[in-house]
């Protein structure tokens, strides 16, 4: 396969990076059959109540201070706006507004999960990589000095922390 092109990358909310797993675990795997257990897997919710779970996401009250944090998160990612150095220098691309809408759905959707009724900076911190390392890309610079975007998101991060 190849690449995506970085407006195609902005149209997934999120990229959860899968690694090997442990060694016991391996082991597990190893000694369980595959396939599924139950080939019957049972609903958990209808599609009617899955629509309106999604509208009650998109309805939660968001607090300025959140609004704020994505905002600056986002834009700081900038190597063009940006005010930090490192970005300036190890960063090829940004990224766009579809970042910081994504970290707003995503930011909800995680606070209603844990029961809560409006999302905190601790949601942005949480979601911060999935939602920004398929938007973002080092510049060669970054690569021949080892620096990941893992590296640059969590300086992004800082000052919600």
């Amino acid at each position: 396969t190849y690449p995506l092109p970085e407006a195609q990358l902005a149209r997934s909310v999120l990229q959860i990076d899968v690694t090997s797993p442990g060694r016991e675990a391996e082991k597990q795997m190893l000694l369980v059959p595959p396939g599924p257990e139950d080939p019957h897997p049972a609903a958990i919710m209808t599609p009617a109540e899955l629509i309106q779970a999604q509208q009650l996401v998109r309805q939660l009250p968001v607090g300025d201070s959140v609004v704020e944090g994505i905002l600056n998160l986002v834009r700081s990612g900038r190597p063009e706006e940006s005010h930090l150095t490192s970005v300036k220098q190890h960063v090829a691309w940004g990224p766009g507004p579809r970042a910081g809408q994504a970290l707003m759905l995503g930011a909800r959707a995680r606070a209603l999960m844990d029961g809560r009724l409006s999302p905190s900076l601790d949601d942005v911190l949480a979601l911060a990589k999935p939602v920004l390392r398929h938007r973002m890309a080092t510049s060669f610079a970054a690569r021949a000095e080892g620096i990941s975007l893992d590296q640059i998101i969590e300086q992004l991060c800082q000052p919600l922390a």
